[in-house]
């Protein structure tokens, strides 16, 4: 299932109040947020805490803003939940209740934190769709597909895992220098 078909499933779930998009948005996009809220001194537990509250956020907003997707459902998801961890993160206490009224207090930094994830996200395909094709396919099966080494390995046929960890280094390299120029 592409991500439109996915967005527009899910937003026509929410609209008829059914669950099952909790379930595909559960399903398709918690793998940030847990990736995130893991790299960021979070555990499991943390990690669904925040991606429930995120959709509810998310179904709060799709119900006070006339929402429009124009982008996939996981970079708004990703956005609230990120913004939500790092608040908690600010938090000493490490509280984790969200008061009912946390996306109408807090909606100008979420649509911010939501526009940033959504920029960095359009900055990097474009950076990832200017280097060579190989590169291209690598890194989406590296970062995207989540594959190993060794099946990264396998699939190009390197003749050993360093091998592939320098191509995946290399092309890694190339988005690097686009990227530093574009910001000259």
């Amino acid at each position: 299932m592409d991500r439109k078909t996915t967005n527009t499933l899910a937003i026509e779930d929410f609209k008829k109040n059914s669950n099952v998009a909790f379930a595909i948005l559960y399903q398709k996009y918690f793998v940030y947020t847990k990736k995130f809220v893991l790299n960021n001194r979070g555990n499991l537990e943390d990690a669904e805490d925040i991606f429930q509250d995120a959709l509810i956020i998310l179904y709060e907003k799709l119900y006070a803003d006339n929402f429009q997707a124009y982008t996939c459902l996981a970079n708004y998801v990703s956005g609230i939940s990120k913004n939500l961890w790092l608040k908690k993160l600010r938090n000493k206490e490490f509280l984790t209740e969200i008061p009912e009224n946390y996306y109408a207090n807090n909606q100008e930094e979420i649509n911010t934190a939501i526009e940033n994830e959504r920029d960095y996200l359009d900055k990097l395909h474009d950076y990832i769709n200017s280097i060579s094709s190989h590169c291209k396919n690598l890194i989406q099966d590296i970062f995207m597909k989540n594959k190993s080494i060794e099946e990264i390995q396998t699939k190009y046929q390197y003749s050993s895992k360093h091998n592939a960890q320098n191509q995946k280094h290399k092309c890694v390299e190339q988005i690097r220098k686009i990227k530093n120029n574009d910001n000259l």
